[in-house]
């Protein structure tokens, strides 16, 4: 859920309510803006509108209002292949007491690793590098084994 609730944030609370907040992910797209105190801006619509709402205090309220899991997107860097924005995802994974989702950005196999490590993050989403098939899943949760993290089958 993204753009509803920041509409309506009550949506969140009613559904965390009826399918349980481990069911629940609260996905929260941000830009870049220095003139928020975390430095990123909530948006909405496909983060082409901004909202005037700091990232990190909308994690946190979402966090309140029930949600399971937080899935943090840089639009900044979506789609780019140029890595996650680990600075991004490091504060919305030091803010709130949920597991994050490292989403936007990953190329390369070590993305994945520095998300886990640099980034905070507990879940790895990725979807350009498979749409091309640069990776297959198995070959990054097989680096990641490598690397000495735990993988779920």
């Amino acid at each position: 859920m993204n753009s509803a609730i920041v509409k309506d944030p009550g949506l969140l609370g009613q559904a965390a309510k009826k399918f349980r907040s481990d069911k629940i992910t609260a996905a929260i797209d941000a830009r870049r803006n220095p003139q928020m105190p975390s430095g990123f801006e909530l948006v909405v619509a496909g983060g082409t509108k901004p909202v005037g709402k700091d990232v990190i205090a909308w994690a946190k309220e979402c966090q309140g209002l029930g949600a399971g899991i937080i899935l943090p997107t840089s639009m900044d860097g979506d789609g780019s292949l140029a890595g996650y924005d680990l600075e991004f995802t490091k504060a919305i994974s030091d803010a709130v007491a949920l597991p994050v989702v490292a989403s936007g950005g990953a190329g390369k196999l070590e993305h994945f690793y520095e998300a886990v490590v640099k980034g905070g993050a507990k879940i790895l989403l990725a979807a350009s590098v498979f749409h091309f098939r640069t990776f297959r899943v198995r070959e990054v949760k097989e680096y990641l084994r490598n690397k000495g993290l735990k993988v779920n089958s």
